[in-house]
């Protein structure tokens, strides 16, 4: 069983936690709703032996907008997001994001911090954040630091958290007028399947010309693939379908891939060429006010 011979942590503030978790290393593991990391645990995927509860830490879990940032703390569960009217008027698409993932139940439990940093490649909340533009706020034994979301992941369950170091909040730039989102993913089935392949994307509109784009894709690499070629192609550009089909051409380029028991690489790519389009389009209807 996942905590068997394992001692649990308690600790009350972020610099309690920090100083526990360099003491002991790589045999600790932050705790925060446990549906990644205890099955983790259990299956032998990983492996720690102390487990630093963050649940009595405070200030981690508020969801507001302040100084023109929708800011989320990392404790914040998935169902509180999905139903903060913060979150709600301000980036719908994450919302919507969210109510892909898993049951109410998991939902209930698992938190956004979580999600980010147990880096699983098809994990769905990730994406839209750094499609939008977000900035991580993280806290370690020797201070804080902030840095983009792009920059957080380095491979596959892999973050550049030092063992001391913790995510305390997402920072998303509350987008402007004019701006729509979206979150596009294909699953084998509906319900708590994950990710086979997934789009997110950002686009702002002054007048009829794209004046910002951003796409990232989900469980088709290592890490959410934030695709500069897309940017570079649909900037300066009419909104249109046609160039809509060309971005998804490219974003099944520039993906990475598996064959896995859920599909082949091929047909990632082909679905990328499908998800991506519908993912802009729906964003461009949004920035145009056509759709909620």
């Amino acid at each position: 069983m996942a905590c068997r011979n394992t001692t649990y942590h308690r600790p009350q503030s972020i610099a309690e936690a920090c100083q526990i978790a360099g003491e002991y290393g790589i045999r600790g593991r932050f705790l925060a709703g446990g549906t990644e990391l205890l099955i983790d645990l259990d299956s032998g995927r990983d492996r720690a032996d102390q487990l630093i509860s963050l649940r009595d830490v405070p200030d981690l879990c508020e969801i507001r907008i302040e100084a023109g940032e929708l800011r989320i703390g990392a404790l914040a569960t998935l169902s509180a997001i999905a139903t903060a009217p913060d979150v709600v008027r301000a980036l719908p698409a994450l919302r919507e994001a969210i109510l892909t993932m898993g049951g109410q139940q998991i939902r209930n439990r698992a938190t956004i911090g979580g999600n980010f940093c147990r880096a699983v490649p098809c994990a769905d909340t990730p994406p839209l954040c750094i499609a939008a533009g977000a900035r991580l706020e993280i806290v370690g034994a020797t201070g804080a630091r902030t840095l983009p979301a792009a920059d957080f992941f380095v491979g596959p369950r892999q973050t550049v958290l030092d063992r001391s170091e913790i995510l305390t909040e997402i920072r998303i730039p509350v987008p402007p007028a004019h701006s729509g989102a979206s979150y596009q993913r294909f699953s084998l089935r509906h319900g708590m399947a994950v990710a086979v392949a997934a789009v997110a994307a950002v686009l702002q509109l002054d007048g009829d010309e794209i004046t910002s784009a951003r796409v990232v894709l989900s469980a088709v690499a290592p890490v959410p693939l934030l695709v500069g070629e897309c940017t570079d192609l649909l900037v300066g550009r009419k909104p249109v379908p046609d160039l809509f089909a060309e971005a998804g051409t490219i974003a099944a380029a520039a993906a990475q891939p598996i064959t896995d028991l859920r599909g082949s690489a091929e047909f990632r790519r082909e679905l990328l060429a499908v998800l991506t389009p519908r993912a802009l389009n729906e964003a461009a209807a949004r920035a145009k006010g056509e759709a909620a």
